[in-house]
């Protein structure tokens, strides 16, 4: 008998939307430590900070005979004064990468939620890895920055580009691609 090998199941369907349950809120909180802190040592035991109080939290969930499975990826905004909006933390779960939509996905909902609350101005520190994805995305390189001993870039997306996204409760669902 000659036995293949078995390609791990992942599901072809996710939702994009606001963390409003509590365990989206945990799995994302989960997923942050899991890259930050385990796979890139940026931080020591977790990457929580005071932004975290007030942040709105986005998260991309698999799906699995018709309902939510797991937090797969995540991402949160936050705006310290009117107009000016920022987002952070954007991860993704390594089994996930290679699905290239879900970062921009994150990444659409997350300038869109703000835009439709009055955003002017959407800005975040990108790690430099992910620059040329953030410019396919339309937005423009400010500054090189070096954060947590890492390259980073300061970013701005073009909100011409990202219309308002009313109600971010209500899930984006995207039939996954894989990355070539």
């Amino acid at each position: 008998m000659i036995l293949e090998p078995v390609t791990p199941f992942r599901p072809r369907e996710y939702a994009v939307k606001v963390a409003d349950q509590a365990w989206e809120q945990r799995a994302a909180a989960a997923l942050r430590r899991r890259v930050f802190c385990q796979e890139q040592g940026l931080f020591q035991d977790h990457d929580r900070d005071a932004l975290d109080q007030h942040a709105t939290i986005l998260v991309a969930l698999s799906y699995l005979a018709g309902g939510p499975d797991e937090v797969v990826g995540t991402v949160r905004i936050h705006s310290d004064r009117p107009g000016i909006w920022y987002g952070s933390r954007l991860a993704v779960a390594p089994g996930y990468r290679r699905d290239a939509h879900l970062g921009s996905a994150l990444i659409r909902l997350a300038v869109g939620s703000a835009h439709a609350r009055g955003c002017n101005a959407f800005f975040a520190t990108v790690q430099a890895a992910n620059q040329v994805l953030f410019e396919s995305l339309h937005w423009r390189t400010l500054r090189s920055l070096d954060l947590h001993g890492r390259p980073h870039v300061l970013m701005r997306a073009d909100l011409a580009h990202y219309p308002p996204v009313h109600g971010g409760t209500l899930p984006l669902v995207a039939v996954g691609r894989r990355a070539s």
